[in-house]
């Protein structure tokens, strides 16, 4: 089972997720929130710490909420990466394509220098 919830740090939208990111309900729940965030924020923050396993299906999210971030102007980021997780994004390939960050705090402070390294 997949439990979520929300928080921000500044204009950044961090959605802790604990549990299991696998096909079914969880997936389908996750999408559905962070799309609907995506309308609010345009800086998404997705803090893996709590989260033990990921399958396919799960897999198949995150790079859906990538692309769609993408298609929005957005972005979404991955922090607290450990673990089974953390393996199964590298066997894939997919640590190459997100950008991950040790902390969601750390993550949500990528967000702001970027935007300064875009101002100067």
């Amino acid at each position: 089972m997949l439990k979520t919830s929300t928080r921000r740090l500044g204009n950044v939208v961090v959605v802790d997720c604990h549990g299991r990111i696998v096909m079914g309900e969880e997936t389908a729940s996750l999408r559905q929130q962070v799309k609907s965030l995506l309308e609010q924020s345009q800086q998404i923050v997705l803090n893996l710490a709590a989260v033990d396993y990921i399958d396919s299906s799960g897999l198949g999210t995150l790079v859906g909420l990538y692309t769609s971030a993408r298609d929005m102007d957005g972005e979404v980021k991955l922090a607290g990466v450990g673990g089974r997780v953390k393996d199964v994004l590298h066997v894939t390939n997919l640590d190459t394509i997100f950008d991950t960050y040790n902390t969601a705090e750390q993550a949500a402070a990528s967000f702001r220098a970027s935007v300064m390294k875009r101002a100067s």
